[in-house]
């Protein structure tokens, strides 16, 4: 059984973003405030106590993904990967809100980022898990 096209999208993106925070780890930005406002709307330390984290939870989803896919990880991957699908919805709701300039200001670069790439890929990311997980359903393998 091979990786499905959906599971490599969600895993590739995953594991981009778990990427960039360990490169935010080992070089650490030069405008940390800037890029913490830019990335969440709000200020927060890029430091490894919140980093270290979030790699390790992108990574295990990630991982989660894949597995789900090629029918292996039981329950557990399935469940980490009905919560990522989930989770990224709810994220792609809220970024909707944040479209129509609701809790953030119109003229930050959060807010473009928001509009133009964070939201969009939620929506993607989150029907892409779900595509994993019905296939993985539907196939009859309980993994």
């Amino acid at each position: 059984m091979r990786i499905s096209l959906p599971a490599a999208f969600v895993a590739a993106v995953l594991l981009l973003d778990a990427f960039l925070h360990l490169f935010w780890l080992v070089r650490p930005a030069a405008d940390p405030r800037a890029l913490s406002l830019a990335v969440l709307n709000f200020e927060t330390p890029f430091t490894a106590r919140v980093l270290v984290p979030l790699i390790v939870v992108l990574t295990v989803a990630a991982l989660s993904v894949i597995a789900v896919s090629l029918g292996r990880g039981g329950r557990l991957a399935k469940a980490v990967t009905l919560a990522l699908g989930g989770g990224l919805l709810v994220r792609a709701e809220l970024g909707l809100a944040w479209a129509f300039g609701l809790g953030t200001d119109t003229g930050t670069p959060f807010y473009w980022l928001n509009l133009l790439i964070y939201s969009p890929l939620c929506v993607a990311l989150g029907f892409a898990t779900g595509a994993v997980l019905m296939r993985a359903s539907f196939s009859g393998v309980e993994a």
